[in-house]
């Protein structure tokens, strides 16, 4: 019903624990003015435990679930599930990615995954994902800063970055639906990591021409579409030169849809305020599960030379 395994709510209950609690003493201490006085465990108790605290946050996001109905499940007020969710939800979002084969290692800037990828040698892949979000209200300045050209709902934009096998890197760069995708790499900082790591190499869909334009050699998209009095040779390379690209970058939109497993980013329907941490939070979440799937080694295509062997 949460959305992970067994295992991983165990090692997910035991890597919060510290933090939550960190967190909630210097909460308290803040709101008291000074340090605790009383023994450790006075007062009252916690109507909701740290365990089902997790377990609703996780349930929230898995599945939108209206906080009333999950006071009704629990029998706590609505408010309480509410400072629940607004406790583990950063925690969560601040988790970063977790990265492939490596344990306890986790992703939590750009600058991070760039450096991943040239260190590892990997081939980013690179997209664009929206999320349907309720349509600002009327008179509002900027409400038409989040209708999507492509969708032509309400939305935001978050870039996905994956690597070959479609597991999740970094999902960021949260911005309204009207902004084109390239625009987005710009503000986040995408290509000035490009130019500070030019070993790394990535594969986007047309959307990012201009920065494969920028970037020759180092970013990989869609050929341009031949002219209309162009041969059938021509268009044969074009629709093969397509089709190679498509299969080298496919896998960043598994990504994308394995993440919108997760009903809170089919339709966000709270405040837009909070859709960055929310993002942020799932893409944790999922990279934790796609981490553990085992690298697929491809064999080599060179050729070995033939070697005579003494009789």
């Amino acid at each position: 019903m949460c959305g992970i395994s067994k295992e991983h709510l165990g090692a997910l209950i035991t890597e919060l624990a510290g933090p939550w609690t960190a967190a909630r003493d210097s909460e308290l201490a803040k709101r008291r003015g000074h340090g605790r006085l009383r023994a450790a465990g006075a007062g009252p108790d916690h109507q909701l435990v740290f365990v089902d605290r997790v377990l609703v946050t996780l349930v929230v996001l898995r599945w939108a679930l209206s906080h009333r109905v999950l006071a009704a499940l629990f029998g706590v007020s609505p408010s309480t599930i509410d400072r629940a969710v607004g406790e583990v939800r950063p925690l969560l979002a601040a988790r970063g990615f977790a990265v492939p084969d490596r344990l306890g290692i986790r992703l939590r800037t750009l600058a991070d995954v760039f450096a991943y990828a040239q260190a590892e040698g990997i081939t980013l892949r690179i997209d664009g994902t929206e999320v349907q979000v309720r349509r600002p209200n009327a008179g509002r300045p900027g409400r038409k800063a989040f209708v999507s050209g492509k969708k032509r709902q309400n939305t935001e934009k978050a870039t996905m970055i994956s690597d070959d096998q479609g597991r999740e890197l970094r999902l960021g760069a949260i911005r309204p639906g009207r902004m084109h995708d390239a625009t987005a790499v710009r503000t986040e900082g995408i290509e000035e990591q490009l130019r500070l790591h030019p070993k790394v190499k990535a594969e986007v869909d047309s959307g990012y021409a201009g920065l494969a334009r920028d970037f020759p050699g180092q970013v990989s998209a869609p050929p341009k579409k031949p002219t209309a009095d162009a041969g059938p040779s021509e268009r044969n390379f074009y629709d093969h030169a397509r089709r190679r690209q498509s299969q080298r970058r496919i896998m960043v939109e598994h990504a994308n849809a394995e993440i919108k497993q997760w009903r809170s980013l089919q339709r966000w329907t709270g405040e837009r305020d909070d859709l960055p941490e929310v993002i942020a939070a799932i893409g944790a979440l999922v990279s934790d599960r796609s981490a553990k799937r085992p690298t697929r080694s491809r064999p080599s295509t060179e050729l070995d030379l033939f070697r005579a062997t003494a009789c």
